[in-house]
């Protein structure tokens, strides 16, 4: 081994231009695709984060109503047309036992009910149509971050207190301690104390969502002891649906995982994924050329050189090696400058890439896995690469090479 060494430290030393060479290109290629897998990173992270930070990861509801034929035709008759079925408010009944048994599935995390309805705010003549929205607070601060939306006021829903948007809270001239008068669909009315104002980071969320404690959402929207849906948060949100599936399959209910709720926005997400992908196949691609082109040349170069190896008794395989450890070397040491480079790239980009608050556009993720991936395919790509010359090298005909 130490031969091995030996031989392929001398032939990258006596060729020290075209060692820089293939290093630099080496290294700005590692970091040509550290850099674009942590913005992108950074990126669709921030994008899932914004998104999710207002909705669970699944939701179950009761089954849509569906009509259903009393007499089937006989096979080759038509029946006339079945009109889908209206959709009434339909409501879970037994709650408790489908949350328990939602609770109780592999990877999730958390689970929260809520009763949901449409109604309206009421302020000094103004009326304004809101979603009424009644949650148990604890249970939804696990699924929802209300902390980070906090405006003014305190998160606090006890009885008769409600929570509302930020843009609601402008259009009536509300702020925390102020009366607010909330109407049902059903034409039931009550008066709130505001606690908080919140803004939910969309416009339309923020001037239209009003929490409430669930007893009174029950209350007014005319539910009773029912609510209207479940909100499940799941450890990892991509196997949000094949959780959903089984919560369906246990309880009885509709699921929706938010894949199914945001298509366009898994589409985006494979989208940048596709693309990212394709960029870093083909700098690894132009990163392997180099080395391959580096080391065709050095064995052209040193085929006199080979041939005395070869001649005095060293194995084909030794000499094989020897080219491929130096692909190896090309690519590994490329790999550790080039993580670096692109980890300082990407910071770099956080520094100039601001919001008008002065605060980064979105994080940029850079983390120790990145490097080590990043490494062991450089260093794969770089064997990859040599195994050609390698060859060449090692079926050198020892007479031929020291003639020519």
């Amino acid at each position: 081994m130490a031969f091995i060494w030996t031989v392929a430290w001398r032939l990258m030393r006596e060729g020290r231009f075209q060692t820089v060479l293939i290093l630099a290109g080496v290294t700005i290629g590692v970091a040509v695709v550290v850099y674009i897998t942590a913005i992108v990173n950074g990126l669709q992270s921030n994008i899932i984060d914004k998104t999710l930070s207002t909705q669970a990861h699944i939701v179950l509801k009761p089954r849509e109503d569906v009509n259903r034929r009393l007499i089937e035709a006989p096979a080759g008759e038509l029946m006339s047309e079945v009109e889908t079925r209206t959709q009434r408010e339909n409501t879970i009944e037994n709650w408790a036992s489908a949350l328990t048994a939602t609770r109780a599935l592999p990877g999730v995390e958390a689970a929260a009910v809520m009763a949901s309805g449409p109604g309206f705010a009421l302020k000094g003549g103004v009326r304004k149509s809101v979603v009424l929205m009644g949650v148990e607070l604890a249970d939804y601060l696990k699924i929802v971050p209300l902390q980070s939306k906090l405006k003014a006021g305190q998160l606090r829903l006890d009885s008769g207190a409600v929570m509302i948007g930020s843009e609601l809270a402008r259009e009536l001239g509300l702020k925390p301690g102020d009366r607010l008068r909330l109407v049902s669909a059903t034409g039931v009315a009550d008066s709130f104390l505001v606690t908080a104002v919140l803004d939910f980071g969309l416009k339309d969320l923020s001037r239209r969502w009003v929490l409430l404690p669930l007893r009174s959402a029950q209350s007014l929207l005319g539910y009773r002891r029912d609510v209207s849906e479940i909100y499940v948060k799941t450890f990892d949100l991509f196997q949000a649906e094949s959780i959903a599936a089984a919560a369906s399959a246990r309880t009885g209910l509709e699921a929706d995982s938010w894949q199914e709720t945001n298509t366009q926005l898994v589409t985006a997400l494979r989208s940048q994924s596709a693309s990212s992908n394709m960029i870093k196949v083909f700098v690894t691609l132009a990163v392997a050329l180099g080395i391959a082109s580096v080391l065709v040349v050095s064995v052209v170069q040193k085929q006199r050189e080979i041939g005395i190896l070869r001649a005095m008794g060293t194995p084909a395989s030794r000499i094989r090696a020897v080219f491929l450890l130096q692909g190896a070397i090309y690519g590994l040491v490329g790999s550790l400058g080039g993580s670096a480079l692109g980890a300082l790239l990407a910071k770099g980009f956080t520094r100039l890439a601001l919001n008008s608050d002065g605060t980064p556009l979105f994080p940029v993720v850079v983390t120790p896995s990145l490097f080590i991936v990043t490494a062991i395919i450089a260093t794969l790509a770089g064997v990859l690469a040599a195994w050609a010359p390698a060859r060449r090298a090692a079926m050198l005909d020892p007479v031929e090479a020291i003639r020519g």
